[in-house]
């Protein structure tokens, strides 16, 4: 049972200090030995691995990804949280300016915090986020951390309307032995991965970026039968590029008989690996092809370290757009987990001052 204060799992972990060379920022001050600084790149590693460590530690919230959201235009603010100089919490934020829309400045996955961080921490954040705010035109900070219950740290946040990333997912221990994982599946998915098997399909992972239009294919074959949202190739290009440079996500491909069946992008984050993307192609269906790739990713993230594979997106809900995805992911097994979804904390007086512009807009004033 959480106890009520951590709301998530606990952390408890030596904290590290960072270089000299991370800024503090103007009335970034908070309680006596604790300050907030702005994290320059010499951090880079020491910030990746604090976020790694943590168990709600997200990818969203590493240098990498903030590197590829800079691609896609996006301001990143990295900041971290030190008590007697040493971090124990922190949060990148991200903005993408909407010209006469309400702005807001974002953070999926984010803040990072341990045990010790909770009060003083998330203060300390959402006064950061204020300024941030004020200097770029945003009526409130949007946090999605990756926590299953709110704690009272955010009892002055509200639900948003909209969430950053999946609330719900399934997670698949990735601990258990190949037989003890096999005997979780459910009847069904066991046979279509002995299937998979008996037809002879092959997998491979790859970082090199030749496979991305191999990916990007069978993802957009994907969209336009399952009409869905779908980012363009250069999305994809920016994500791979900088992730692959990482050494955290890898491309996986199925195929039978010479011919690219199915495809996925796996992001590896300290001890979760979450399947980001994927598609396939609508021949060939009865090889069952996606079966033996998710079952090879496993296996391969195990073999990285990992503990959890993240489905990234799933609904026990019938009638929701990803149901049909969610009935072939809970063929694997595994725990469906909700979070608290994405949680907004809204700066009035800006609130006020762009309600007041939107309507002189409206109103054809200058």
């Amino acid at each position: 049972m959480m106890n009520e204060k951590a709301d998530i799992l606990h952390f408890e972990r030596e904290a590290e200090p960072l270089s000299s060379g991370s800024q503090a920022e103007p009335g970034s001050q908070g309680c006596q030995g604790w300050e907030i600084r702005l994290l320059n790149p010499v951090d880079k590693d020491v910030w990746d691995a604090f976020v790694k460590s943590n168990p709600n530690g997200c990818f969203m919230q590493s240098w990498a990804w903030a590197d590829f959201k800079e691609l896609e235009g996006y301001k990143t603010f990295r900041y971290g949280l030190f008590a007697e100089n040493k971090l124990v919490g922190g949060c990148i934020f991200y903005f993408y300016p909407h010209p006469g829309r309400a702005n807001l400045i974002i953070a999926p996955g984010g803040p990072i915090l341990t045990e010790i961080s909770w009060e003083n921490g998330m203060e300390m954040l959402v006064q950061q986020g204020e300024i941030l705010a004020k200097k770029m035109g945003a009526i409130a900070l949007r946090i999605e951390p990756l926590w299953t219950q709110k704690p009272a740290c955010l009892s002055n946040f509200v639900r948003a309307p909209v969430d950053l990333l999946p609330s719900e997912t399934l997670l698949i221990d990735l601990r258990p032995t190949a037989a003890e994982m096999l005997a979780n599946m459910k009847q069904k998915g066991r046979y279509n991965l002995r299937l998979s098997w008996r037809y002879g399909v092959e997998t491979e992972f790859t970082s090199d970026g030749q496979a991305i239009p191999l990916f990007y294919d069978l993802f957009w074959e994907t969209v336009k039968r399952q009409q869905f949202f779908g980012e363009p190739y250069g999305f994809f290009i920016n994500l791979c590029q900088t992730l692959f440079n990482a050494n955290v996500a890898e491309i996986g491909l199925a195929k039978w008989k010479g011919e690219v069946l199915a495809a996925i992008l796996i992001v590896y984050w300290g001890e979760r690996a979450t399947y980001l993307y994927g598609g396939r192609s609508f021949e060939r269906a009865e090889v069952m092809a996606p079966y033996a790739l998710h079952w090879a990713a496993m296996q391969r993230a195990k073999m990285r370290g990992c503990k959890v594979y993240d489905f990234y997106g799933f609904t026990r809900n019938s009638n929701h757009g990803y149901a049909k995805f969610s009935q072939f992911k809970s063929q694997f097994g595994g725990v469906a987990v909700t979070t608290i979804g994405a949680q907004d904390y809204f700066f009035y007086d800006m609130l006020a001052d762009t309600i007041i512009g939107l309507i002189r807009n409206i109103g054809g004033e200058e």
